[in-house]
């Protein structure tokens, strides 16, 4: 396969999941596009994370947990990797890579990564310059390659927001607009750009230095099938759908959910800077309360929405995937842009289950009331 994947985000998770999943699809025999990583952030705290992709031996995934009640670590040297570049030093090569090279683009550019400065395009797609936004650095990526002659191309976001790619092509849709983009440049959007809608799934607790992660071994990486749609790979963690829907709810309405509420109890308490998913839930107290909200608000919930033999599933995955032994998971990583993870794991949980559930009401009432 000819071509490149352009991924958009330095972090640790896409290190131990979509990279890994494209090395060792390699490694199986399939013909894989190298990756080029985009820094967008321009911070210069990773600039020694940029350089360390540009090693041929590759970085290392580890691996550690439980497999059919048996302990198991892996440790993985990923190769998938060419190279880094960073929006604020590179911009005119990632241009040209976008233009004429890119096949794929993959994204994770956190919580916050699809919002947009009030009237930030309206100077225009001319990509002298970057603009602010992931997704306007996106839309003066495809004007470029539309002016250019570019061949189709897929977009494969991975953030945690609800219908990612529609929600992406959305803003980009919306930026484009703004900026009197022409009818061509917009059928060009309508009908060679296909915006995957894809949900991502494994914990990845702590990045090793200057490259690679510490994972789970679990791991899910769910695409809804769309026309035009093509993946760089396949693998035994990707899994093609008719309806994402149940995959997005069980994730973010139980394993997300969980974090949000441990991260409250951690946050209202006082408790140790430190402490791990693993630590909070050695604790008895903390444990019987999240066990009593899934229990008494979600499984209700999903039951109400014909899941309840799928959620109580999950909910005893999700438990164990918390006791993991071998993974040291902070809860102050998880409380990173906490009220924003409350209103769509939490808020939005309440808003689509229409069930009695006064505890995680009272933790999306307290959030609004400090925000």
């Amino acid at each position: 396969m000819t071509g490149l994947i352009l991924q958009f985000g330095t972090s640790r998770f896409l290190q131990a999941h979509v990279d890994l999943f494209l090395h060792e699809a390699r490694e199986a025999g399939q013909d894989v596009p190298s990756v080029v990583i985009v820094q967008t952030s321009g911070s210069a705290e990773r600039a020694g994370r940029l350089a360390a992709f540009s090693d041929p031996a590759g970085f290392p995934v580890v691996l550690r947990g439980l497999e059919n009640g048996m302990a198991t670590e892996r440790r993985v040297a990923v190769k998938s990797v060419s190279r880094g570049l960073s929006t604020a030093g590179g911009w005119a090569e990632i241009v040209d890579l976008f233009a004429h090279e890119a096949d794929f683009v993959v994204s994770n550019t956190g919580d916050s990564g699809y919002a947009v400065a009030p009237g930030e395009a309206s100077t225009g797609l001319f990509a002298d310059t970057p603009l602010v936004s992931f997704p306007g650095k996106l839309l003066q990526l495809l004007h470029a390659r539309w002016q250019r002659g570019g061949r189709p191309l897929t977009v494969l976001p991975c953030e945690l927001v609800n219908r990612n790619g529609p929600a992406l092509r959305a803003i980009v849709c919306d930026l484009a607009a703004t900026a009197s983009a022409s009818a061509d440049f917009l059928r060009f959007l309508d009908q060679e750009v296909v915006f995957a809608n894809t949900l991502v799934d494994r914990i990845v607790s702590e990045p090793l230095q200057p490259a690679g992660a510490v994972a789970e071994p679990y791991a899910l990486w769910a695409i809804e099938r769309t026309p035009g749609l093509r993946l760089p790979c396949t693998h035994p963690s990707i899994v093609l759908t008719d309806d994402l829907e149940p995959y997005e709810r069980l994730k973010l309405h139980i394993l997300n959910l969980g974090h949000s509420v441990l991260a409250d109890i951690w946050q209202r308490d006082g408790r140790p800077e430190h402490e791990t998913v693993r630590a909070i839930l050695a604790d008895p107290a903390v444990n019987t309360r999240l066990d009593a909200i899934y229990r008494g608000e979600v499984l209700p919930g999903f039951s109400a929405r014909g899941m309840e033999d799928a959620a109580r599933a999950y909910v005893a995955t999700t438990m164990d995937r918390f006791r993991n032994p071998y993974l040291d998971h902070r809860i102050a990583d998880i409380a990173g842009n906490h009220a924003l993870k409350v209103e769509r794991r939490i808020a939005a949980f309440l808003d689509w289950a229409g069930t009695p559930a006064p505890v995680l009401s009272s933790i999306v009432s307290r959030q609004k009331a400090t925000a």
